[in-house]
C-alpha cells in the first residue's frame, strides 16, 4: 500500500460526473492484408491473455480516514478493462469519433483500477481502433505516451505482441525500500533548498507583470465563452497536419514549431469566436503544460506551466505569431535559469489562485486561463502493434467547469496530431476548428511566399 501524491490527490479530488479526470488515446491501425475476417476478435483475446498485469495498472484506490491510498487489486478482471466493440456500417471516422466521445464522457470506476482500453473494429477502409483511458492520477500526458508505447513496436510481426499494463518492474521493490525512502528525503531537501530561489522569482515576476510587455501571466485571461460551466457530454475531433509544413513556416519566420502551432491554434479560436460574436477584446491566454520527466521516469505527474499570449486581438498573422513568440520566451527565459524544484514551485505558487477556483467552482467564468494547449513529442518511426500498421494517434484530454475547450497534440512520422476535446453543450459545432487550424497554416504559409503543400 502507498499513498497517493498531493498532486495526482488534486486530480482525484477535482473529479465530478460533469469533469471526468482522465486523460486518453486513440490510435488508427490498418488490417494487414490477407488477416483472418476475426482479426480483431483474436487480437483481443490476446490482448486478455496477457493477465500478468505490472504496477500501476494492478493498483485501485482504498481510503482510509479521508486518506486515498494504492492498493493492489486482488480481483483484478481484465476482461472489464480489456473491451471490444464494433461500429455499425460503413465505419465512418464520424461514428468513431462519436463513440470514442461517448466514452470518454463517462467515469473511471474507482472501485476497480483506473485505466480500460477499448478496441473498435468496423472503421471504413479495413481500419481499427485503440482507445484508451488513464485516470489523471496515475500519469500525466509524458508518462501516457511512454506507457503507449508498450502497444508498439518498429518492426512488424506477432512475435512483438505487447501491452501497456505489462510494464516491466521498477526497482522500488521491498528489498529497495531503503532507496525509495532516500529518494523522497533527497526530493524533499531540494523542494525546501528551492524555495528562497522561488520566492525571489515569484517577485522578479511581479516587478515584470508590470513593466514587461511581452510578461504573460494567470491574471490577465479575458472572459470567454470557452470558460462556460461544462456539462458531463464530450464532442472530441481529431486531424492531422503536416510536419513538413510546419516546420518550413517556423523557419521561414525564424521561430520554433511549437510557435507556428500555438499561432495555428490562436488563429483558429479568433475565427471560431468571430463566428459566435463572442471574440474577446483582450487577447486570449493559454496554458501550456512543460514535462519535467527526467528520461526514467515511467509515472506520476510532473509537470511546469508556461502562460502564452495568443494574441487573438490582433488582425494580422504574422503579427500574431511573433506576439506568441515572444510571450512564450520569456518563460523560456526564466525557466532556463531554474531548477526542476524552482519552477514547480513557482507554478504552485502563480497557480494556487487557479487550482483554488477550479476546486470550488465559484467563478467558473474567470479564470486564470482561457484554454489548454498541450504538445506531447511522439515517434518519428511507424509502429506496428503486432503486425497491424498505426495509421495515427490522436490524444485526448480533459475538460473541466471553467475549462471548455482543451487542445493536445502529438507528432507521429511526419505528421502532427491534433486532439480537440470539448464540452458539446457549451461549444457548438467545435469540429470547425479543424479546417480553421488548416486555413491558419495556409495563412502563415502565404504571407511567408511559399505555395502550399498537397
Amino acid at each position: 500500500m502507498s499513498i497517493v501524491d498531493p498532486i495526482s490527490q488534486i486530480f482525484l479530488r477535482l473529479e465530478r460526473r460533469n469533469q471526468p479526470m482522465h486523460i486518453g488515446g486513440l490510435q488508427l491501425f490498418s488490417v494487414p492484408e490477407n488477416a483472418p475476417a476475426d482479426y480483431v476478435h483474436q487480437l483481443v483475446d490476446r490482448a486478455r491473455a496477457q493477465n500478468a498485469v505490472q504496477p500501476p495498472f494492478d493498483k485501485r484506490l482504498k481510503y482510509r480516514f479521508g486518506q486515498p491510498f494504492w492498493i493492489e487489486d486482488q480481483d483484478f478482471d481484465m476482461e472489464y478493462h480489456v473491451r471490444h466493440l464494433a461500429l455499425p456500417e460503413p465505419g465512418a471516422i464520424r461514428d468513431l469519433l462519436a463513440l470514442v466521445s461517448m466514452l470518454h464522457g463517462a467515469l473511471l470506476d474507482r472501485a476497480r483500477p483506473l485505466w480500460e482500453v477499448y478496441f473498435i473494429e468496423g472503421v471504413t477502409d479495413n481500419r481499427f481502433a485503440v482507445y484508451t483511458k488513464f485516470h489523471h492520477s496515475m500519469m500525466d500526458g509524458i508518462s501516457a505516451m511512454r506507457v503507449l508505447r508498450r502497444f508498439l513496436s518498429i518492426d512488424p510481426g506477432t512475435e512483438h505482441f505487447r501491452v501497456p499494463w505489462q510494464l516491466p518492474p521498477r526497482p522500488s521493490s521491498r528489498s529497495h525500500a531503503w532507496s525509495a525512502g532516500l529518494t523522497m528525503l533527497q526530493s524533499s531537501y531540494r523542494q525546501a533548498a528551492a524555495l528562497p530561489a522561488a520566492a525571489r522569482s515569484l517577485y522578479d515576476a511581479w516587478h515584470d507583470a508590470h513593466h514587461d510587455p511581452d510578461f504573460t501571466g494567470p491574471a490577465q485571461a479575458p472572459a470567454c465563452i470557452l470558460n462556460r460551466p461544462v456539462s458531463g457530454s464530450r464532442r472530441f475531433a481529431a486531424q492531422g497536419y503536416s510536419m513538413t509544413r510546419i516546420r518550413d513556416a517556423a523557419d521561414a519566420y525564424g521561430t520554433t514549431v511549437n510557435d507556428v502551432v500555438l499561432a495555428m491554434c490562436a488563429s483558429a479560436l479568433r475565427r471560431y469566436l468571430i463566428d459566435l460574436d463572442a471574440l474577446p477584446r483582450a487577447p486570449l491566454i493559454a496554458m501550456l503544460p512543460v514535462s519535467l520527466h527526467d528520461d526514467d521516469d515511467a509515472a506520476g505527474n510532473r509537470i511546469a506551466l508556461i502562460y502564452a499570449n495568443l494574441a487573438t486581438d490582433i488582425d494580422d498573422p504574422v503579427e500574431r505569431l511573433g506576439a506568441i513568440k515572444r510571450s512564450v520566451d520569456y518563460w523560456k527565459r526564466r525557466y532556463k535559469r531554474m531548477s526542476s524544484e524552482q519552477i514547480m514551485a513557482v507554478v504552485a505558487a502563480m497557480s494556487a489562485p487557479a487550482g483554488l477556483n477550479l476546486l470550488s467552482g465559484l467563478v467558473p467564468s474567470r479564470q486564470s486561463f482561457n484554454v489548454v494547449i498541450s504538445n506531447v513529442p511522439g515517434p518519428d518511426d511507424t509502429l506496428y502493434f503486432g503486425d497491424a500498421e498505426m495509421l495515427g494517434m490522436y490524444p485526448m484530454s480533459i475538460v473541466l467547469d471553467g475549462q471548455a475547450l482543451n487542445i493536445s497534440l502529438v507528432s507521429y512520422r511526419d505528421t502532427l496530431e491534433f486532439g480537440l476535446i470539448a464540452c458539446r453543450r457549451s461549444l457548438p459545432s467545435m469540429q470547425n476548428l479543424l479546417k480553421y487550424l488548416d486555413d491558419a497554416l495556409d495563412e502563415l504559409e502565404h504571407a511567408a511566399g511559399h505555395v502550399p503543400h498537397d
